[in-house]
């Protein structure tokens, strides 16, 4: 058992901080977005740890945030980890583009050397 509505809500709060789209956490966290949106609307079904720890990743949260937040309830208890600091947050952002520049770059075709 776990407060999904708790999740949903920190989840929707992070999205709308981050200005973060279903597709973009989707995409970012590996989850379908079917299961998304079920944990968006706070939908009680059981979620694995792993599906839990990459969607907070994906949000910068500590990995084990929201399975914490869905077994105390409380999104933002004081007994849990705080948000990462501002720098720890950019430094997580620059590491994910660097991810993404480097899936495209994989993509496009090599130029040959003049």
């Amino acid at each position: 058992m776990g407060n999904w509505e708790a999740v949903a809500q920190a989840v929707n709060d992070r999205m709308r901080e981050r200005g973060i789209t279903q597709r973009e956490l989707a995409e970012s966290s590996g989850v379908s977005p079917a299961t998304l949106r079920q944990i968006q609307h706070g939908v009680s079904r059981q979620r694995s740890r792993s599906t839990l720890a990459a969607i907070s990743r994906a949000l910068g949260f500590p990995e084990d945030r929201l399975r914490e937040i869905s077994l105390s309830g409380q999104p933002e208890g004081h007994h849990m980890v705080t948000d990462a600091s501002p720098l720890s947050d950019l430094r997580q952002e620059v590491a994910d583009l660097r991810k993404r520049v480097e899936a495209l770059e994989a993509t496009m075709p090599r130029e040959a050397p003049k």
